[in-house]
């Protein structure tokens, strides 16, 4: 396991390209990072190529996340609200085998994504007035308008496992958000107040089992912008690495591995992410945990933790943000398919 920060050089990517090349590998032109969505995701290949949209949105009294995923014959779905107050949770789930009436766009933030058979029904659509989500199950039924602010930057990188397996990824984390979710019968409300939303897309061809951290939060303390993106262990090695400070809409990317330190065997102990730029402990509020076998192969294992990070990251300028009661969450996942 690492102990110490490892930093890495990574190259910042300013014009369109297209992910893939025409056979189906890796283009070399497309490994690096961008503030702004820059990827075409052109994949090729059946069998090992995955497709998903994560949102999660938070509020001082609520948590809405949904996933919508594709992984060539098979595509999962699934819906999760927590009640901040009384730390009551709903959750919805789905499997389509195969996959059917089922959409994903090659670029993040044109075009639209769709879910449209079993038991949770999704899509999102890039409008004119930001990107709407919809969901609908027999738990709830969600409609929310996430706002893009303008030059707002975001973090865009690939991680090159190999010419044939890697991963395109957009973290576009803390956008306001405004709508409805309606949970058993009753609805809540999200306003651009105090809703932020996080999307984490993901278009690859992915090794047979993975390992990986991933921690996000945002906020607005003293009227700043402030939201924080680390992630570990599936891009150690790599070359690249998803870590990032975006302060009043700008990208400050962190090229370091980070050191994650947390107890396994105690999810509500407080987790340690380190670095040469990042100190950060955070204190979880709410732990949701799951670990679900499917098909004799498949497994899907998950800890993710949701409360308040705390500490300081450095920005490009050499500034020391101080990081204080930034709600968000930090996971362990594991993976195998």
């Amino acid at each position: 396991m690492q102990t110490s920060p490892h930093a890495v050089s990574e190259r910042e990517i300013t014009a369109r390209v297209d992910l893939c090349l025409p056979d189906g590998r890796l283009n070399p032109a497309a490994i690096g990072w961008s503030r702004v969505p820059l990827h075409r995701a052109n994949l090729r290949g059946w069998g090992r190529t995955m497709r998903w949209d994560y949102w999660c949105v938070t509020s001082p009294g609520q948590v809405f996340a949904f996933s919508a995923s594709s992984l060539d014959y098979l595509a999962g779905e699934s819906a999760w609200f927590l009640d901040r107050r009384t730390g009551e949770q709903v959750a919805s789930r789905g499997l389509l085998v195969p996959a059917r009436k089922v959409s994903f766009s090659e670029r993040c933030g044109e075009g639209s994504v769709r879910i449209g058979a079993g038991p949770v029904r999704i899509s999102v659509d890039e409008t004119a007035a930001g990107t709407r989500l919809r969901l609908k199950s027999a738990e709830m039924e969600a409609d929310v308008l996430v706002h893009r602010v303008p030059d707002r930057e975001s973090l865009s990188l690939v991680v090159p496992w190999s010419s044939r397996r890697f991963q395109y990824t957009v973290k576009d984390v803390g956008r306001p958000a405004e709508g409805t979710v309606r949970v058993n019968g009753r609805t809540y409300t999200f306003t651009t107040g105090d809703a932020l939303a996080t999307l984490d897309l993901g278009r690859g061809r992915w090794p047979s089992d993975i390992l990986w951290n991933w921690g996000a939060a945002a906020g607005r303390p003293g009227g700043r912008d402030v939201a924080v993106q680390i992630g570990g262990k599936w891009t150690d090695g790599t070359g690249s690495v998803e870590n990032a400070l975006i302060l009043d809409g700008h990208v400050h990317k962190i090229s370091e591995e980070l050191v994650w330190r947390y107890d396994t065997s105690d999810w509500h102990a407080p987790w340690r992410v380190t670095g040469e730029r990042v100190d950060l402990e955070f204190v979880p509020e709410h732990v949701r945990k799951s670990d679900v076998r499917r098909m004799g192969y498949m497994r899907s294992r998950e800890a993710q933790a949701f409360g308040c990070y705390r500490g300081t990251v450095v920005a490009d300028d050499g500034e020391i943000v101080d990081i204080s009661d930034l709600y968000g969450w930090a996971e362990e996942v594991y993976r195998r398919w």
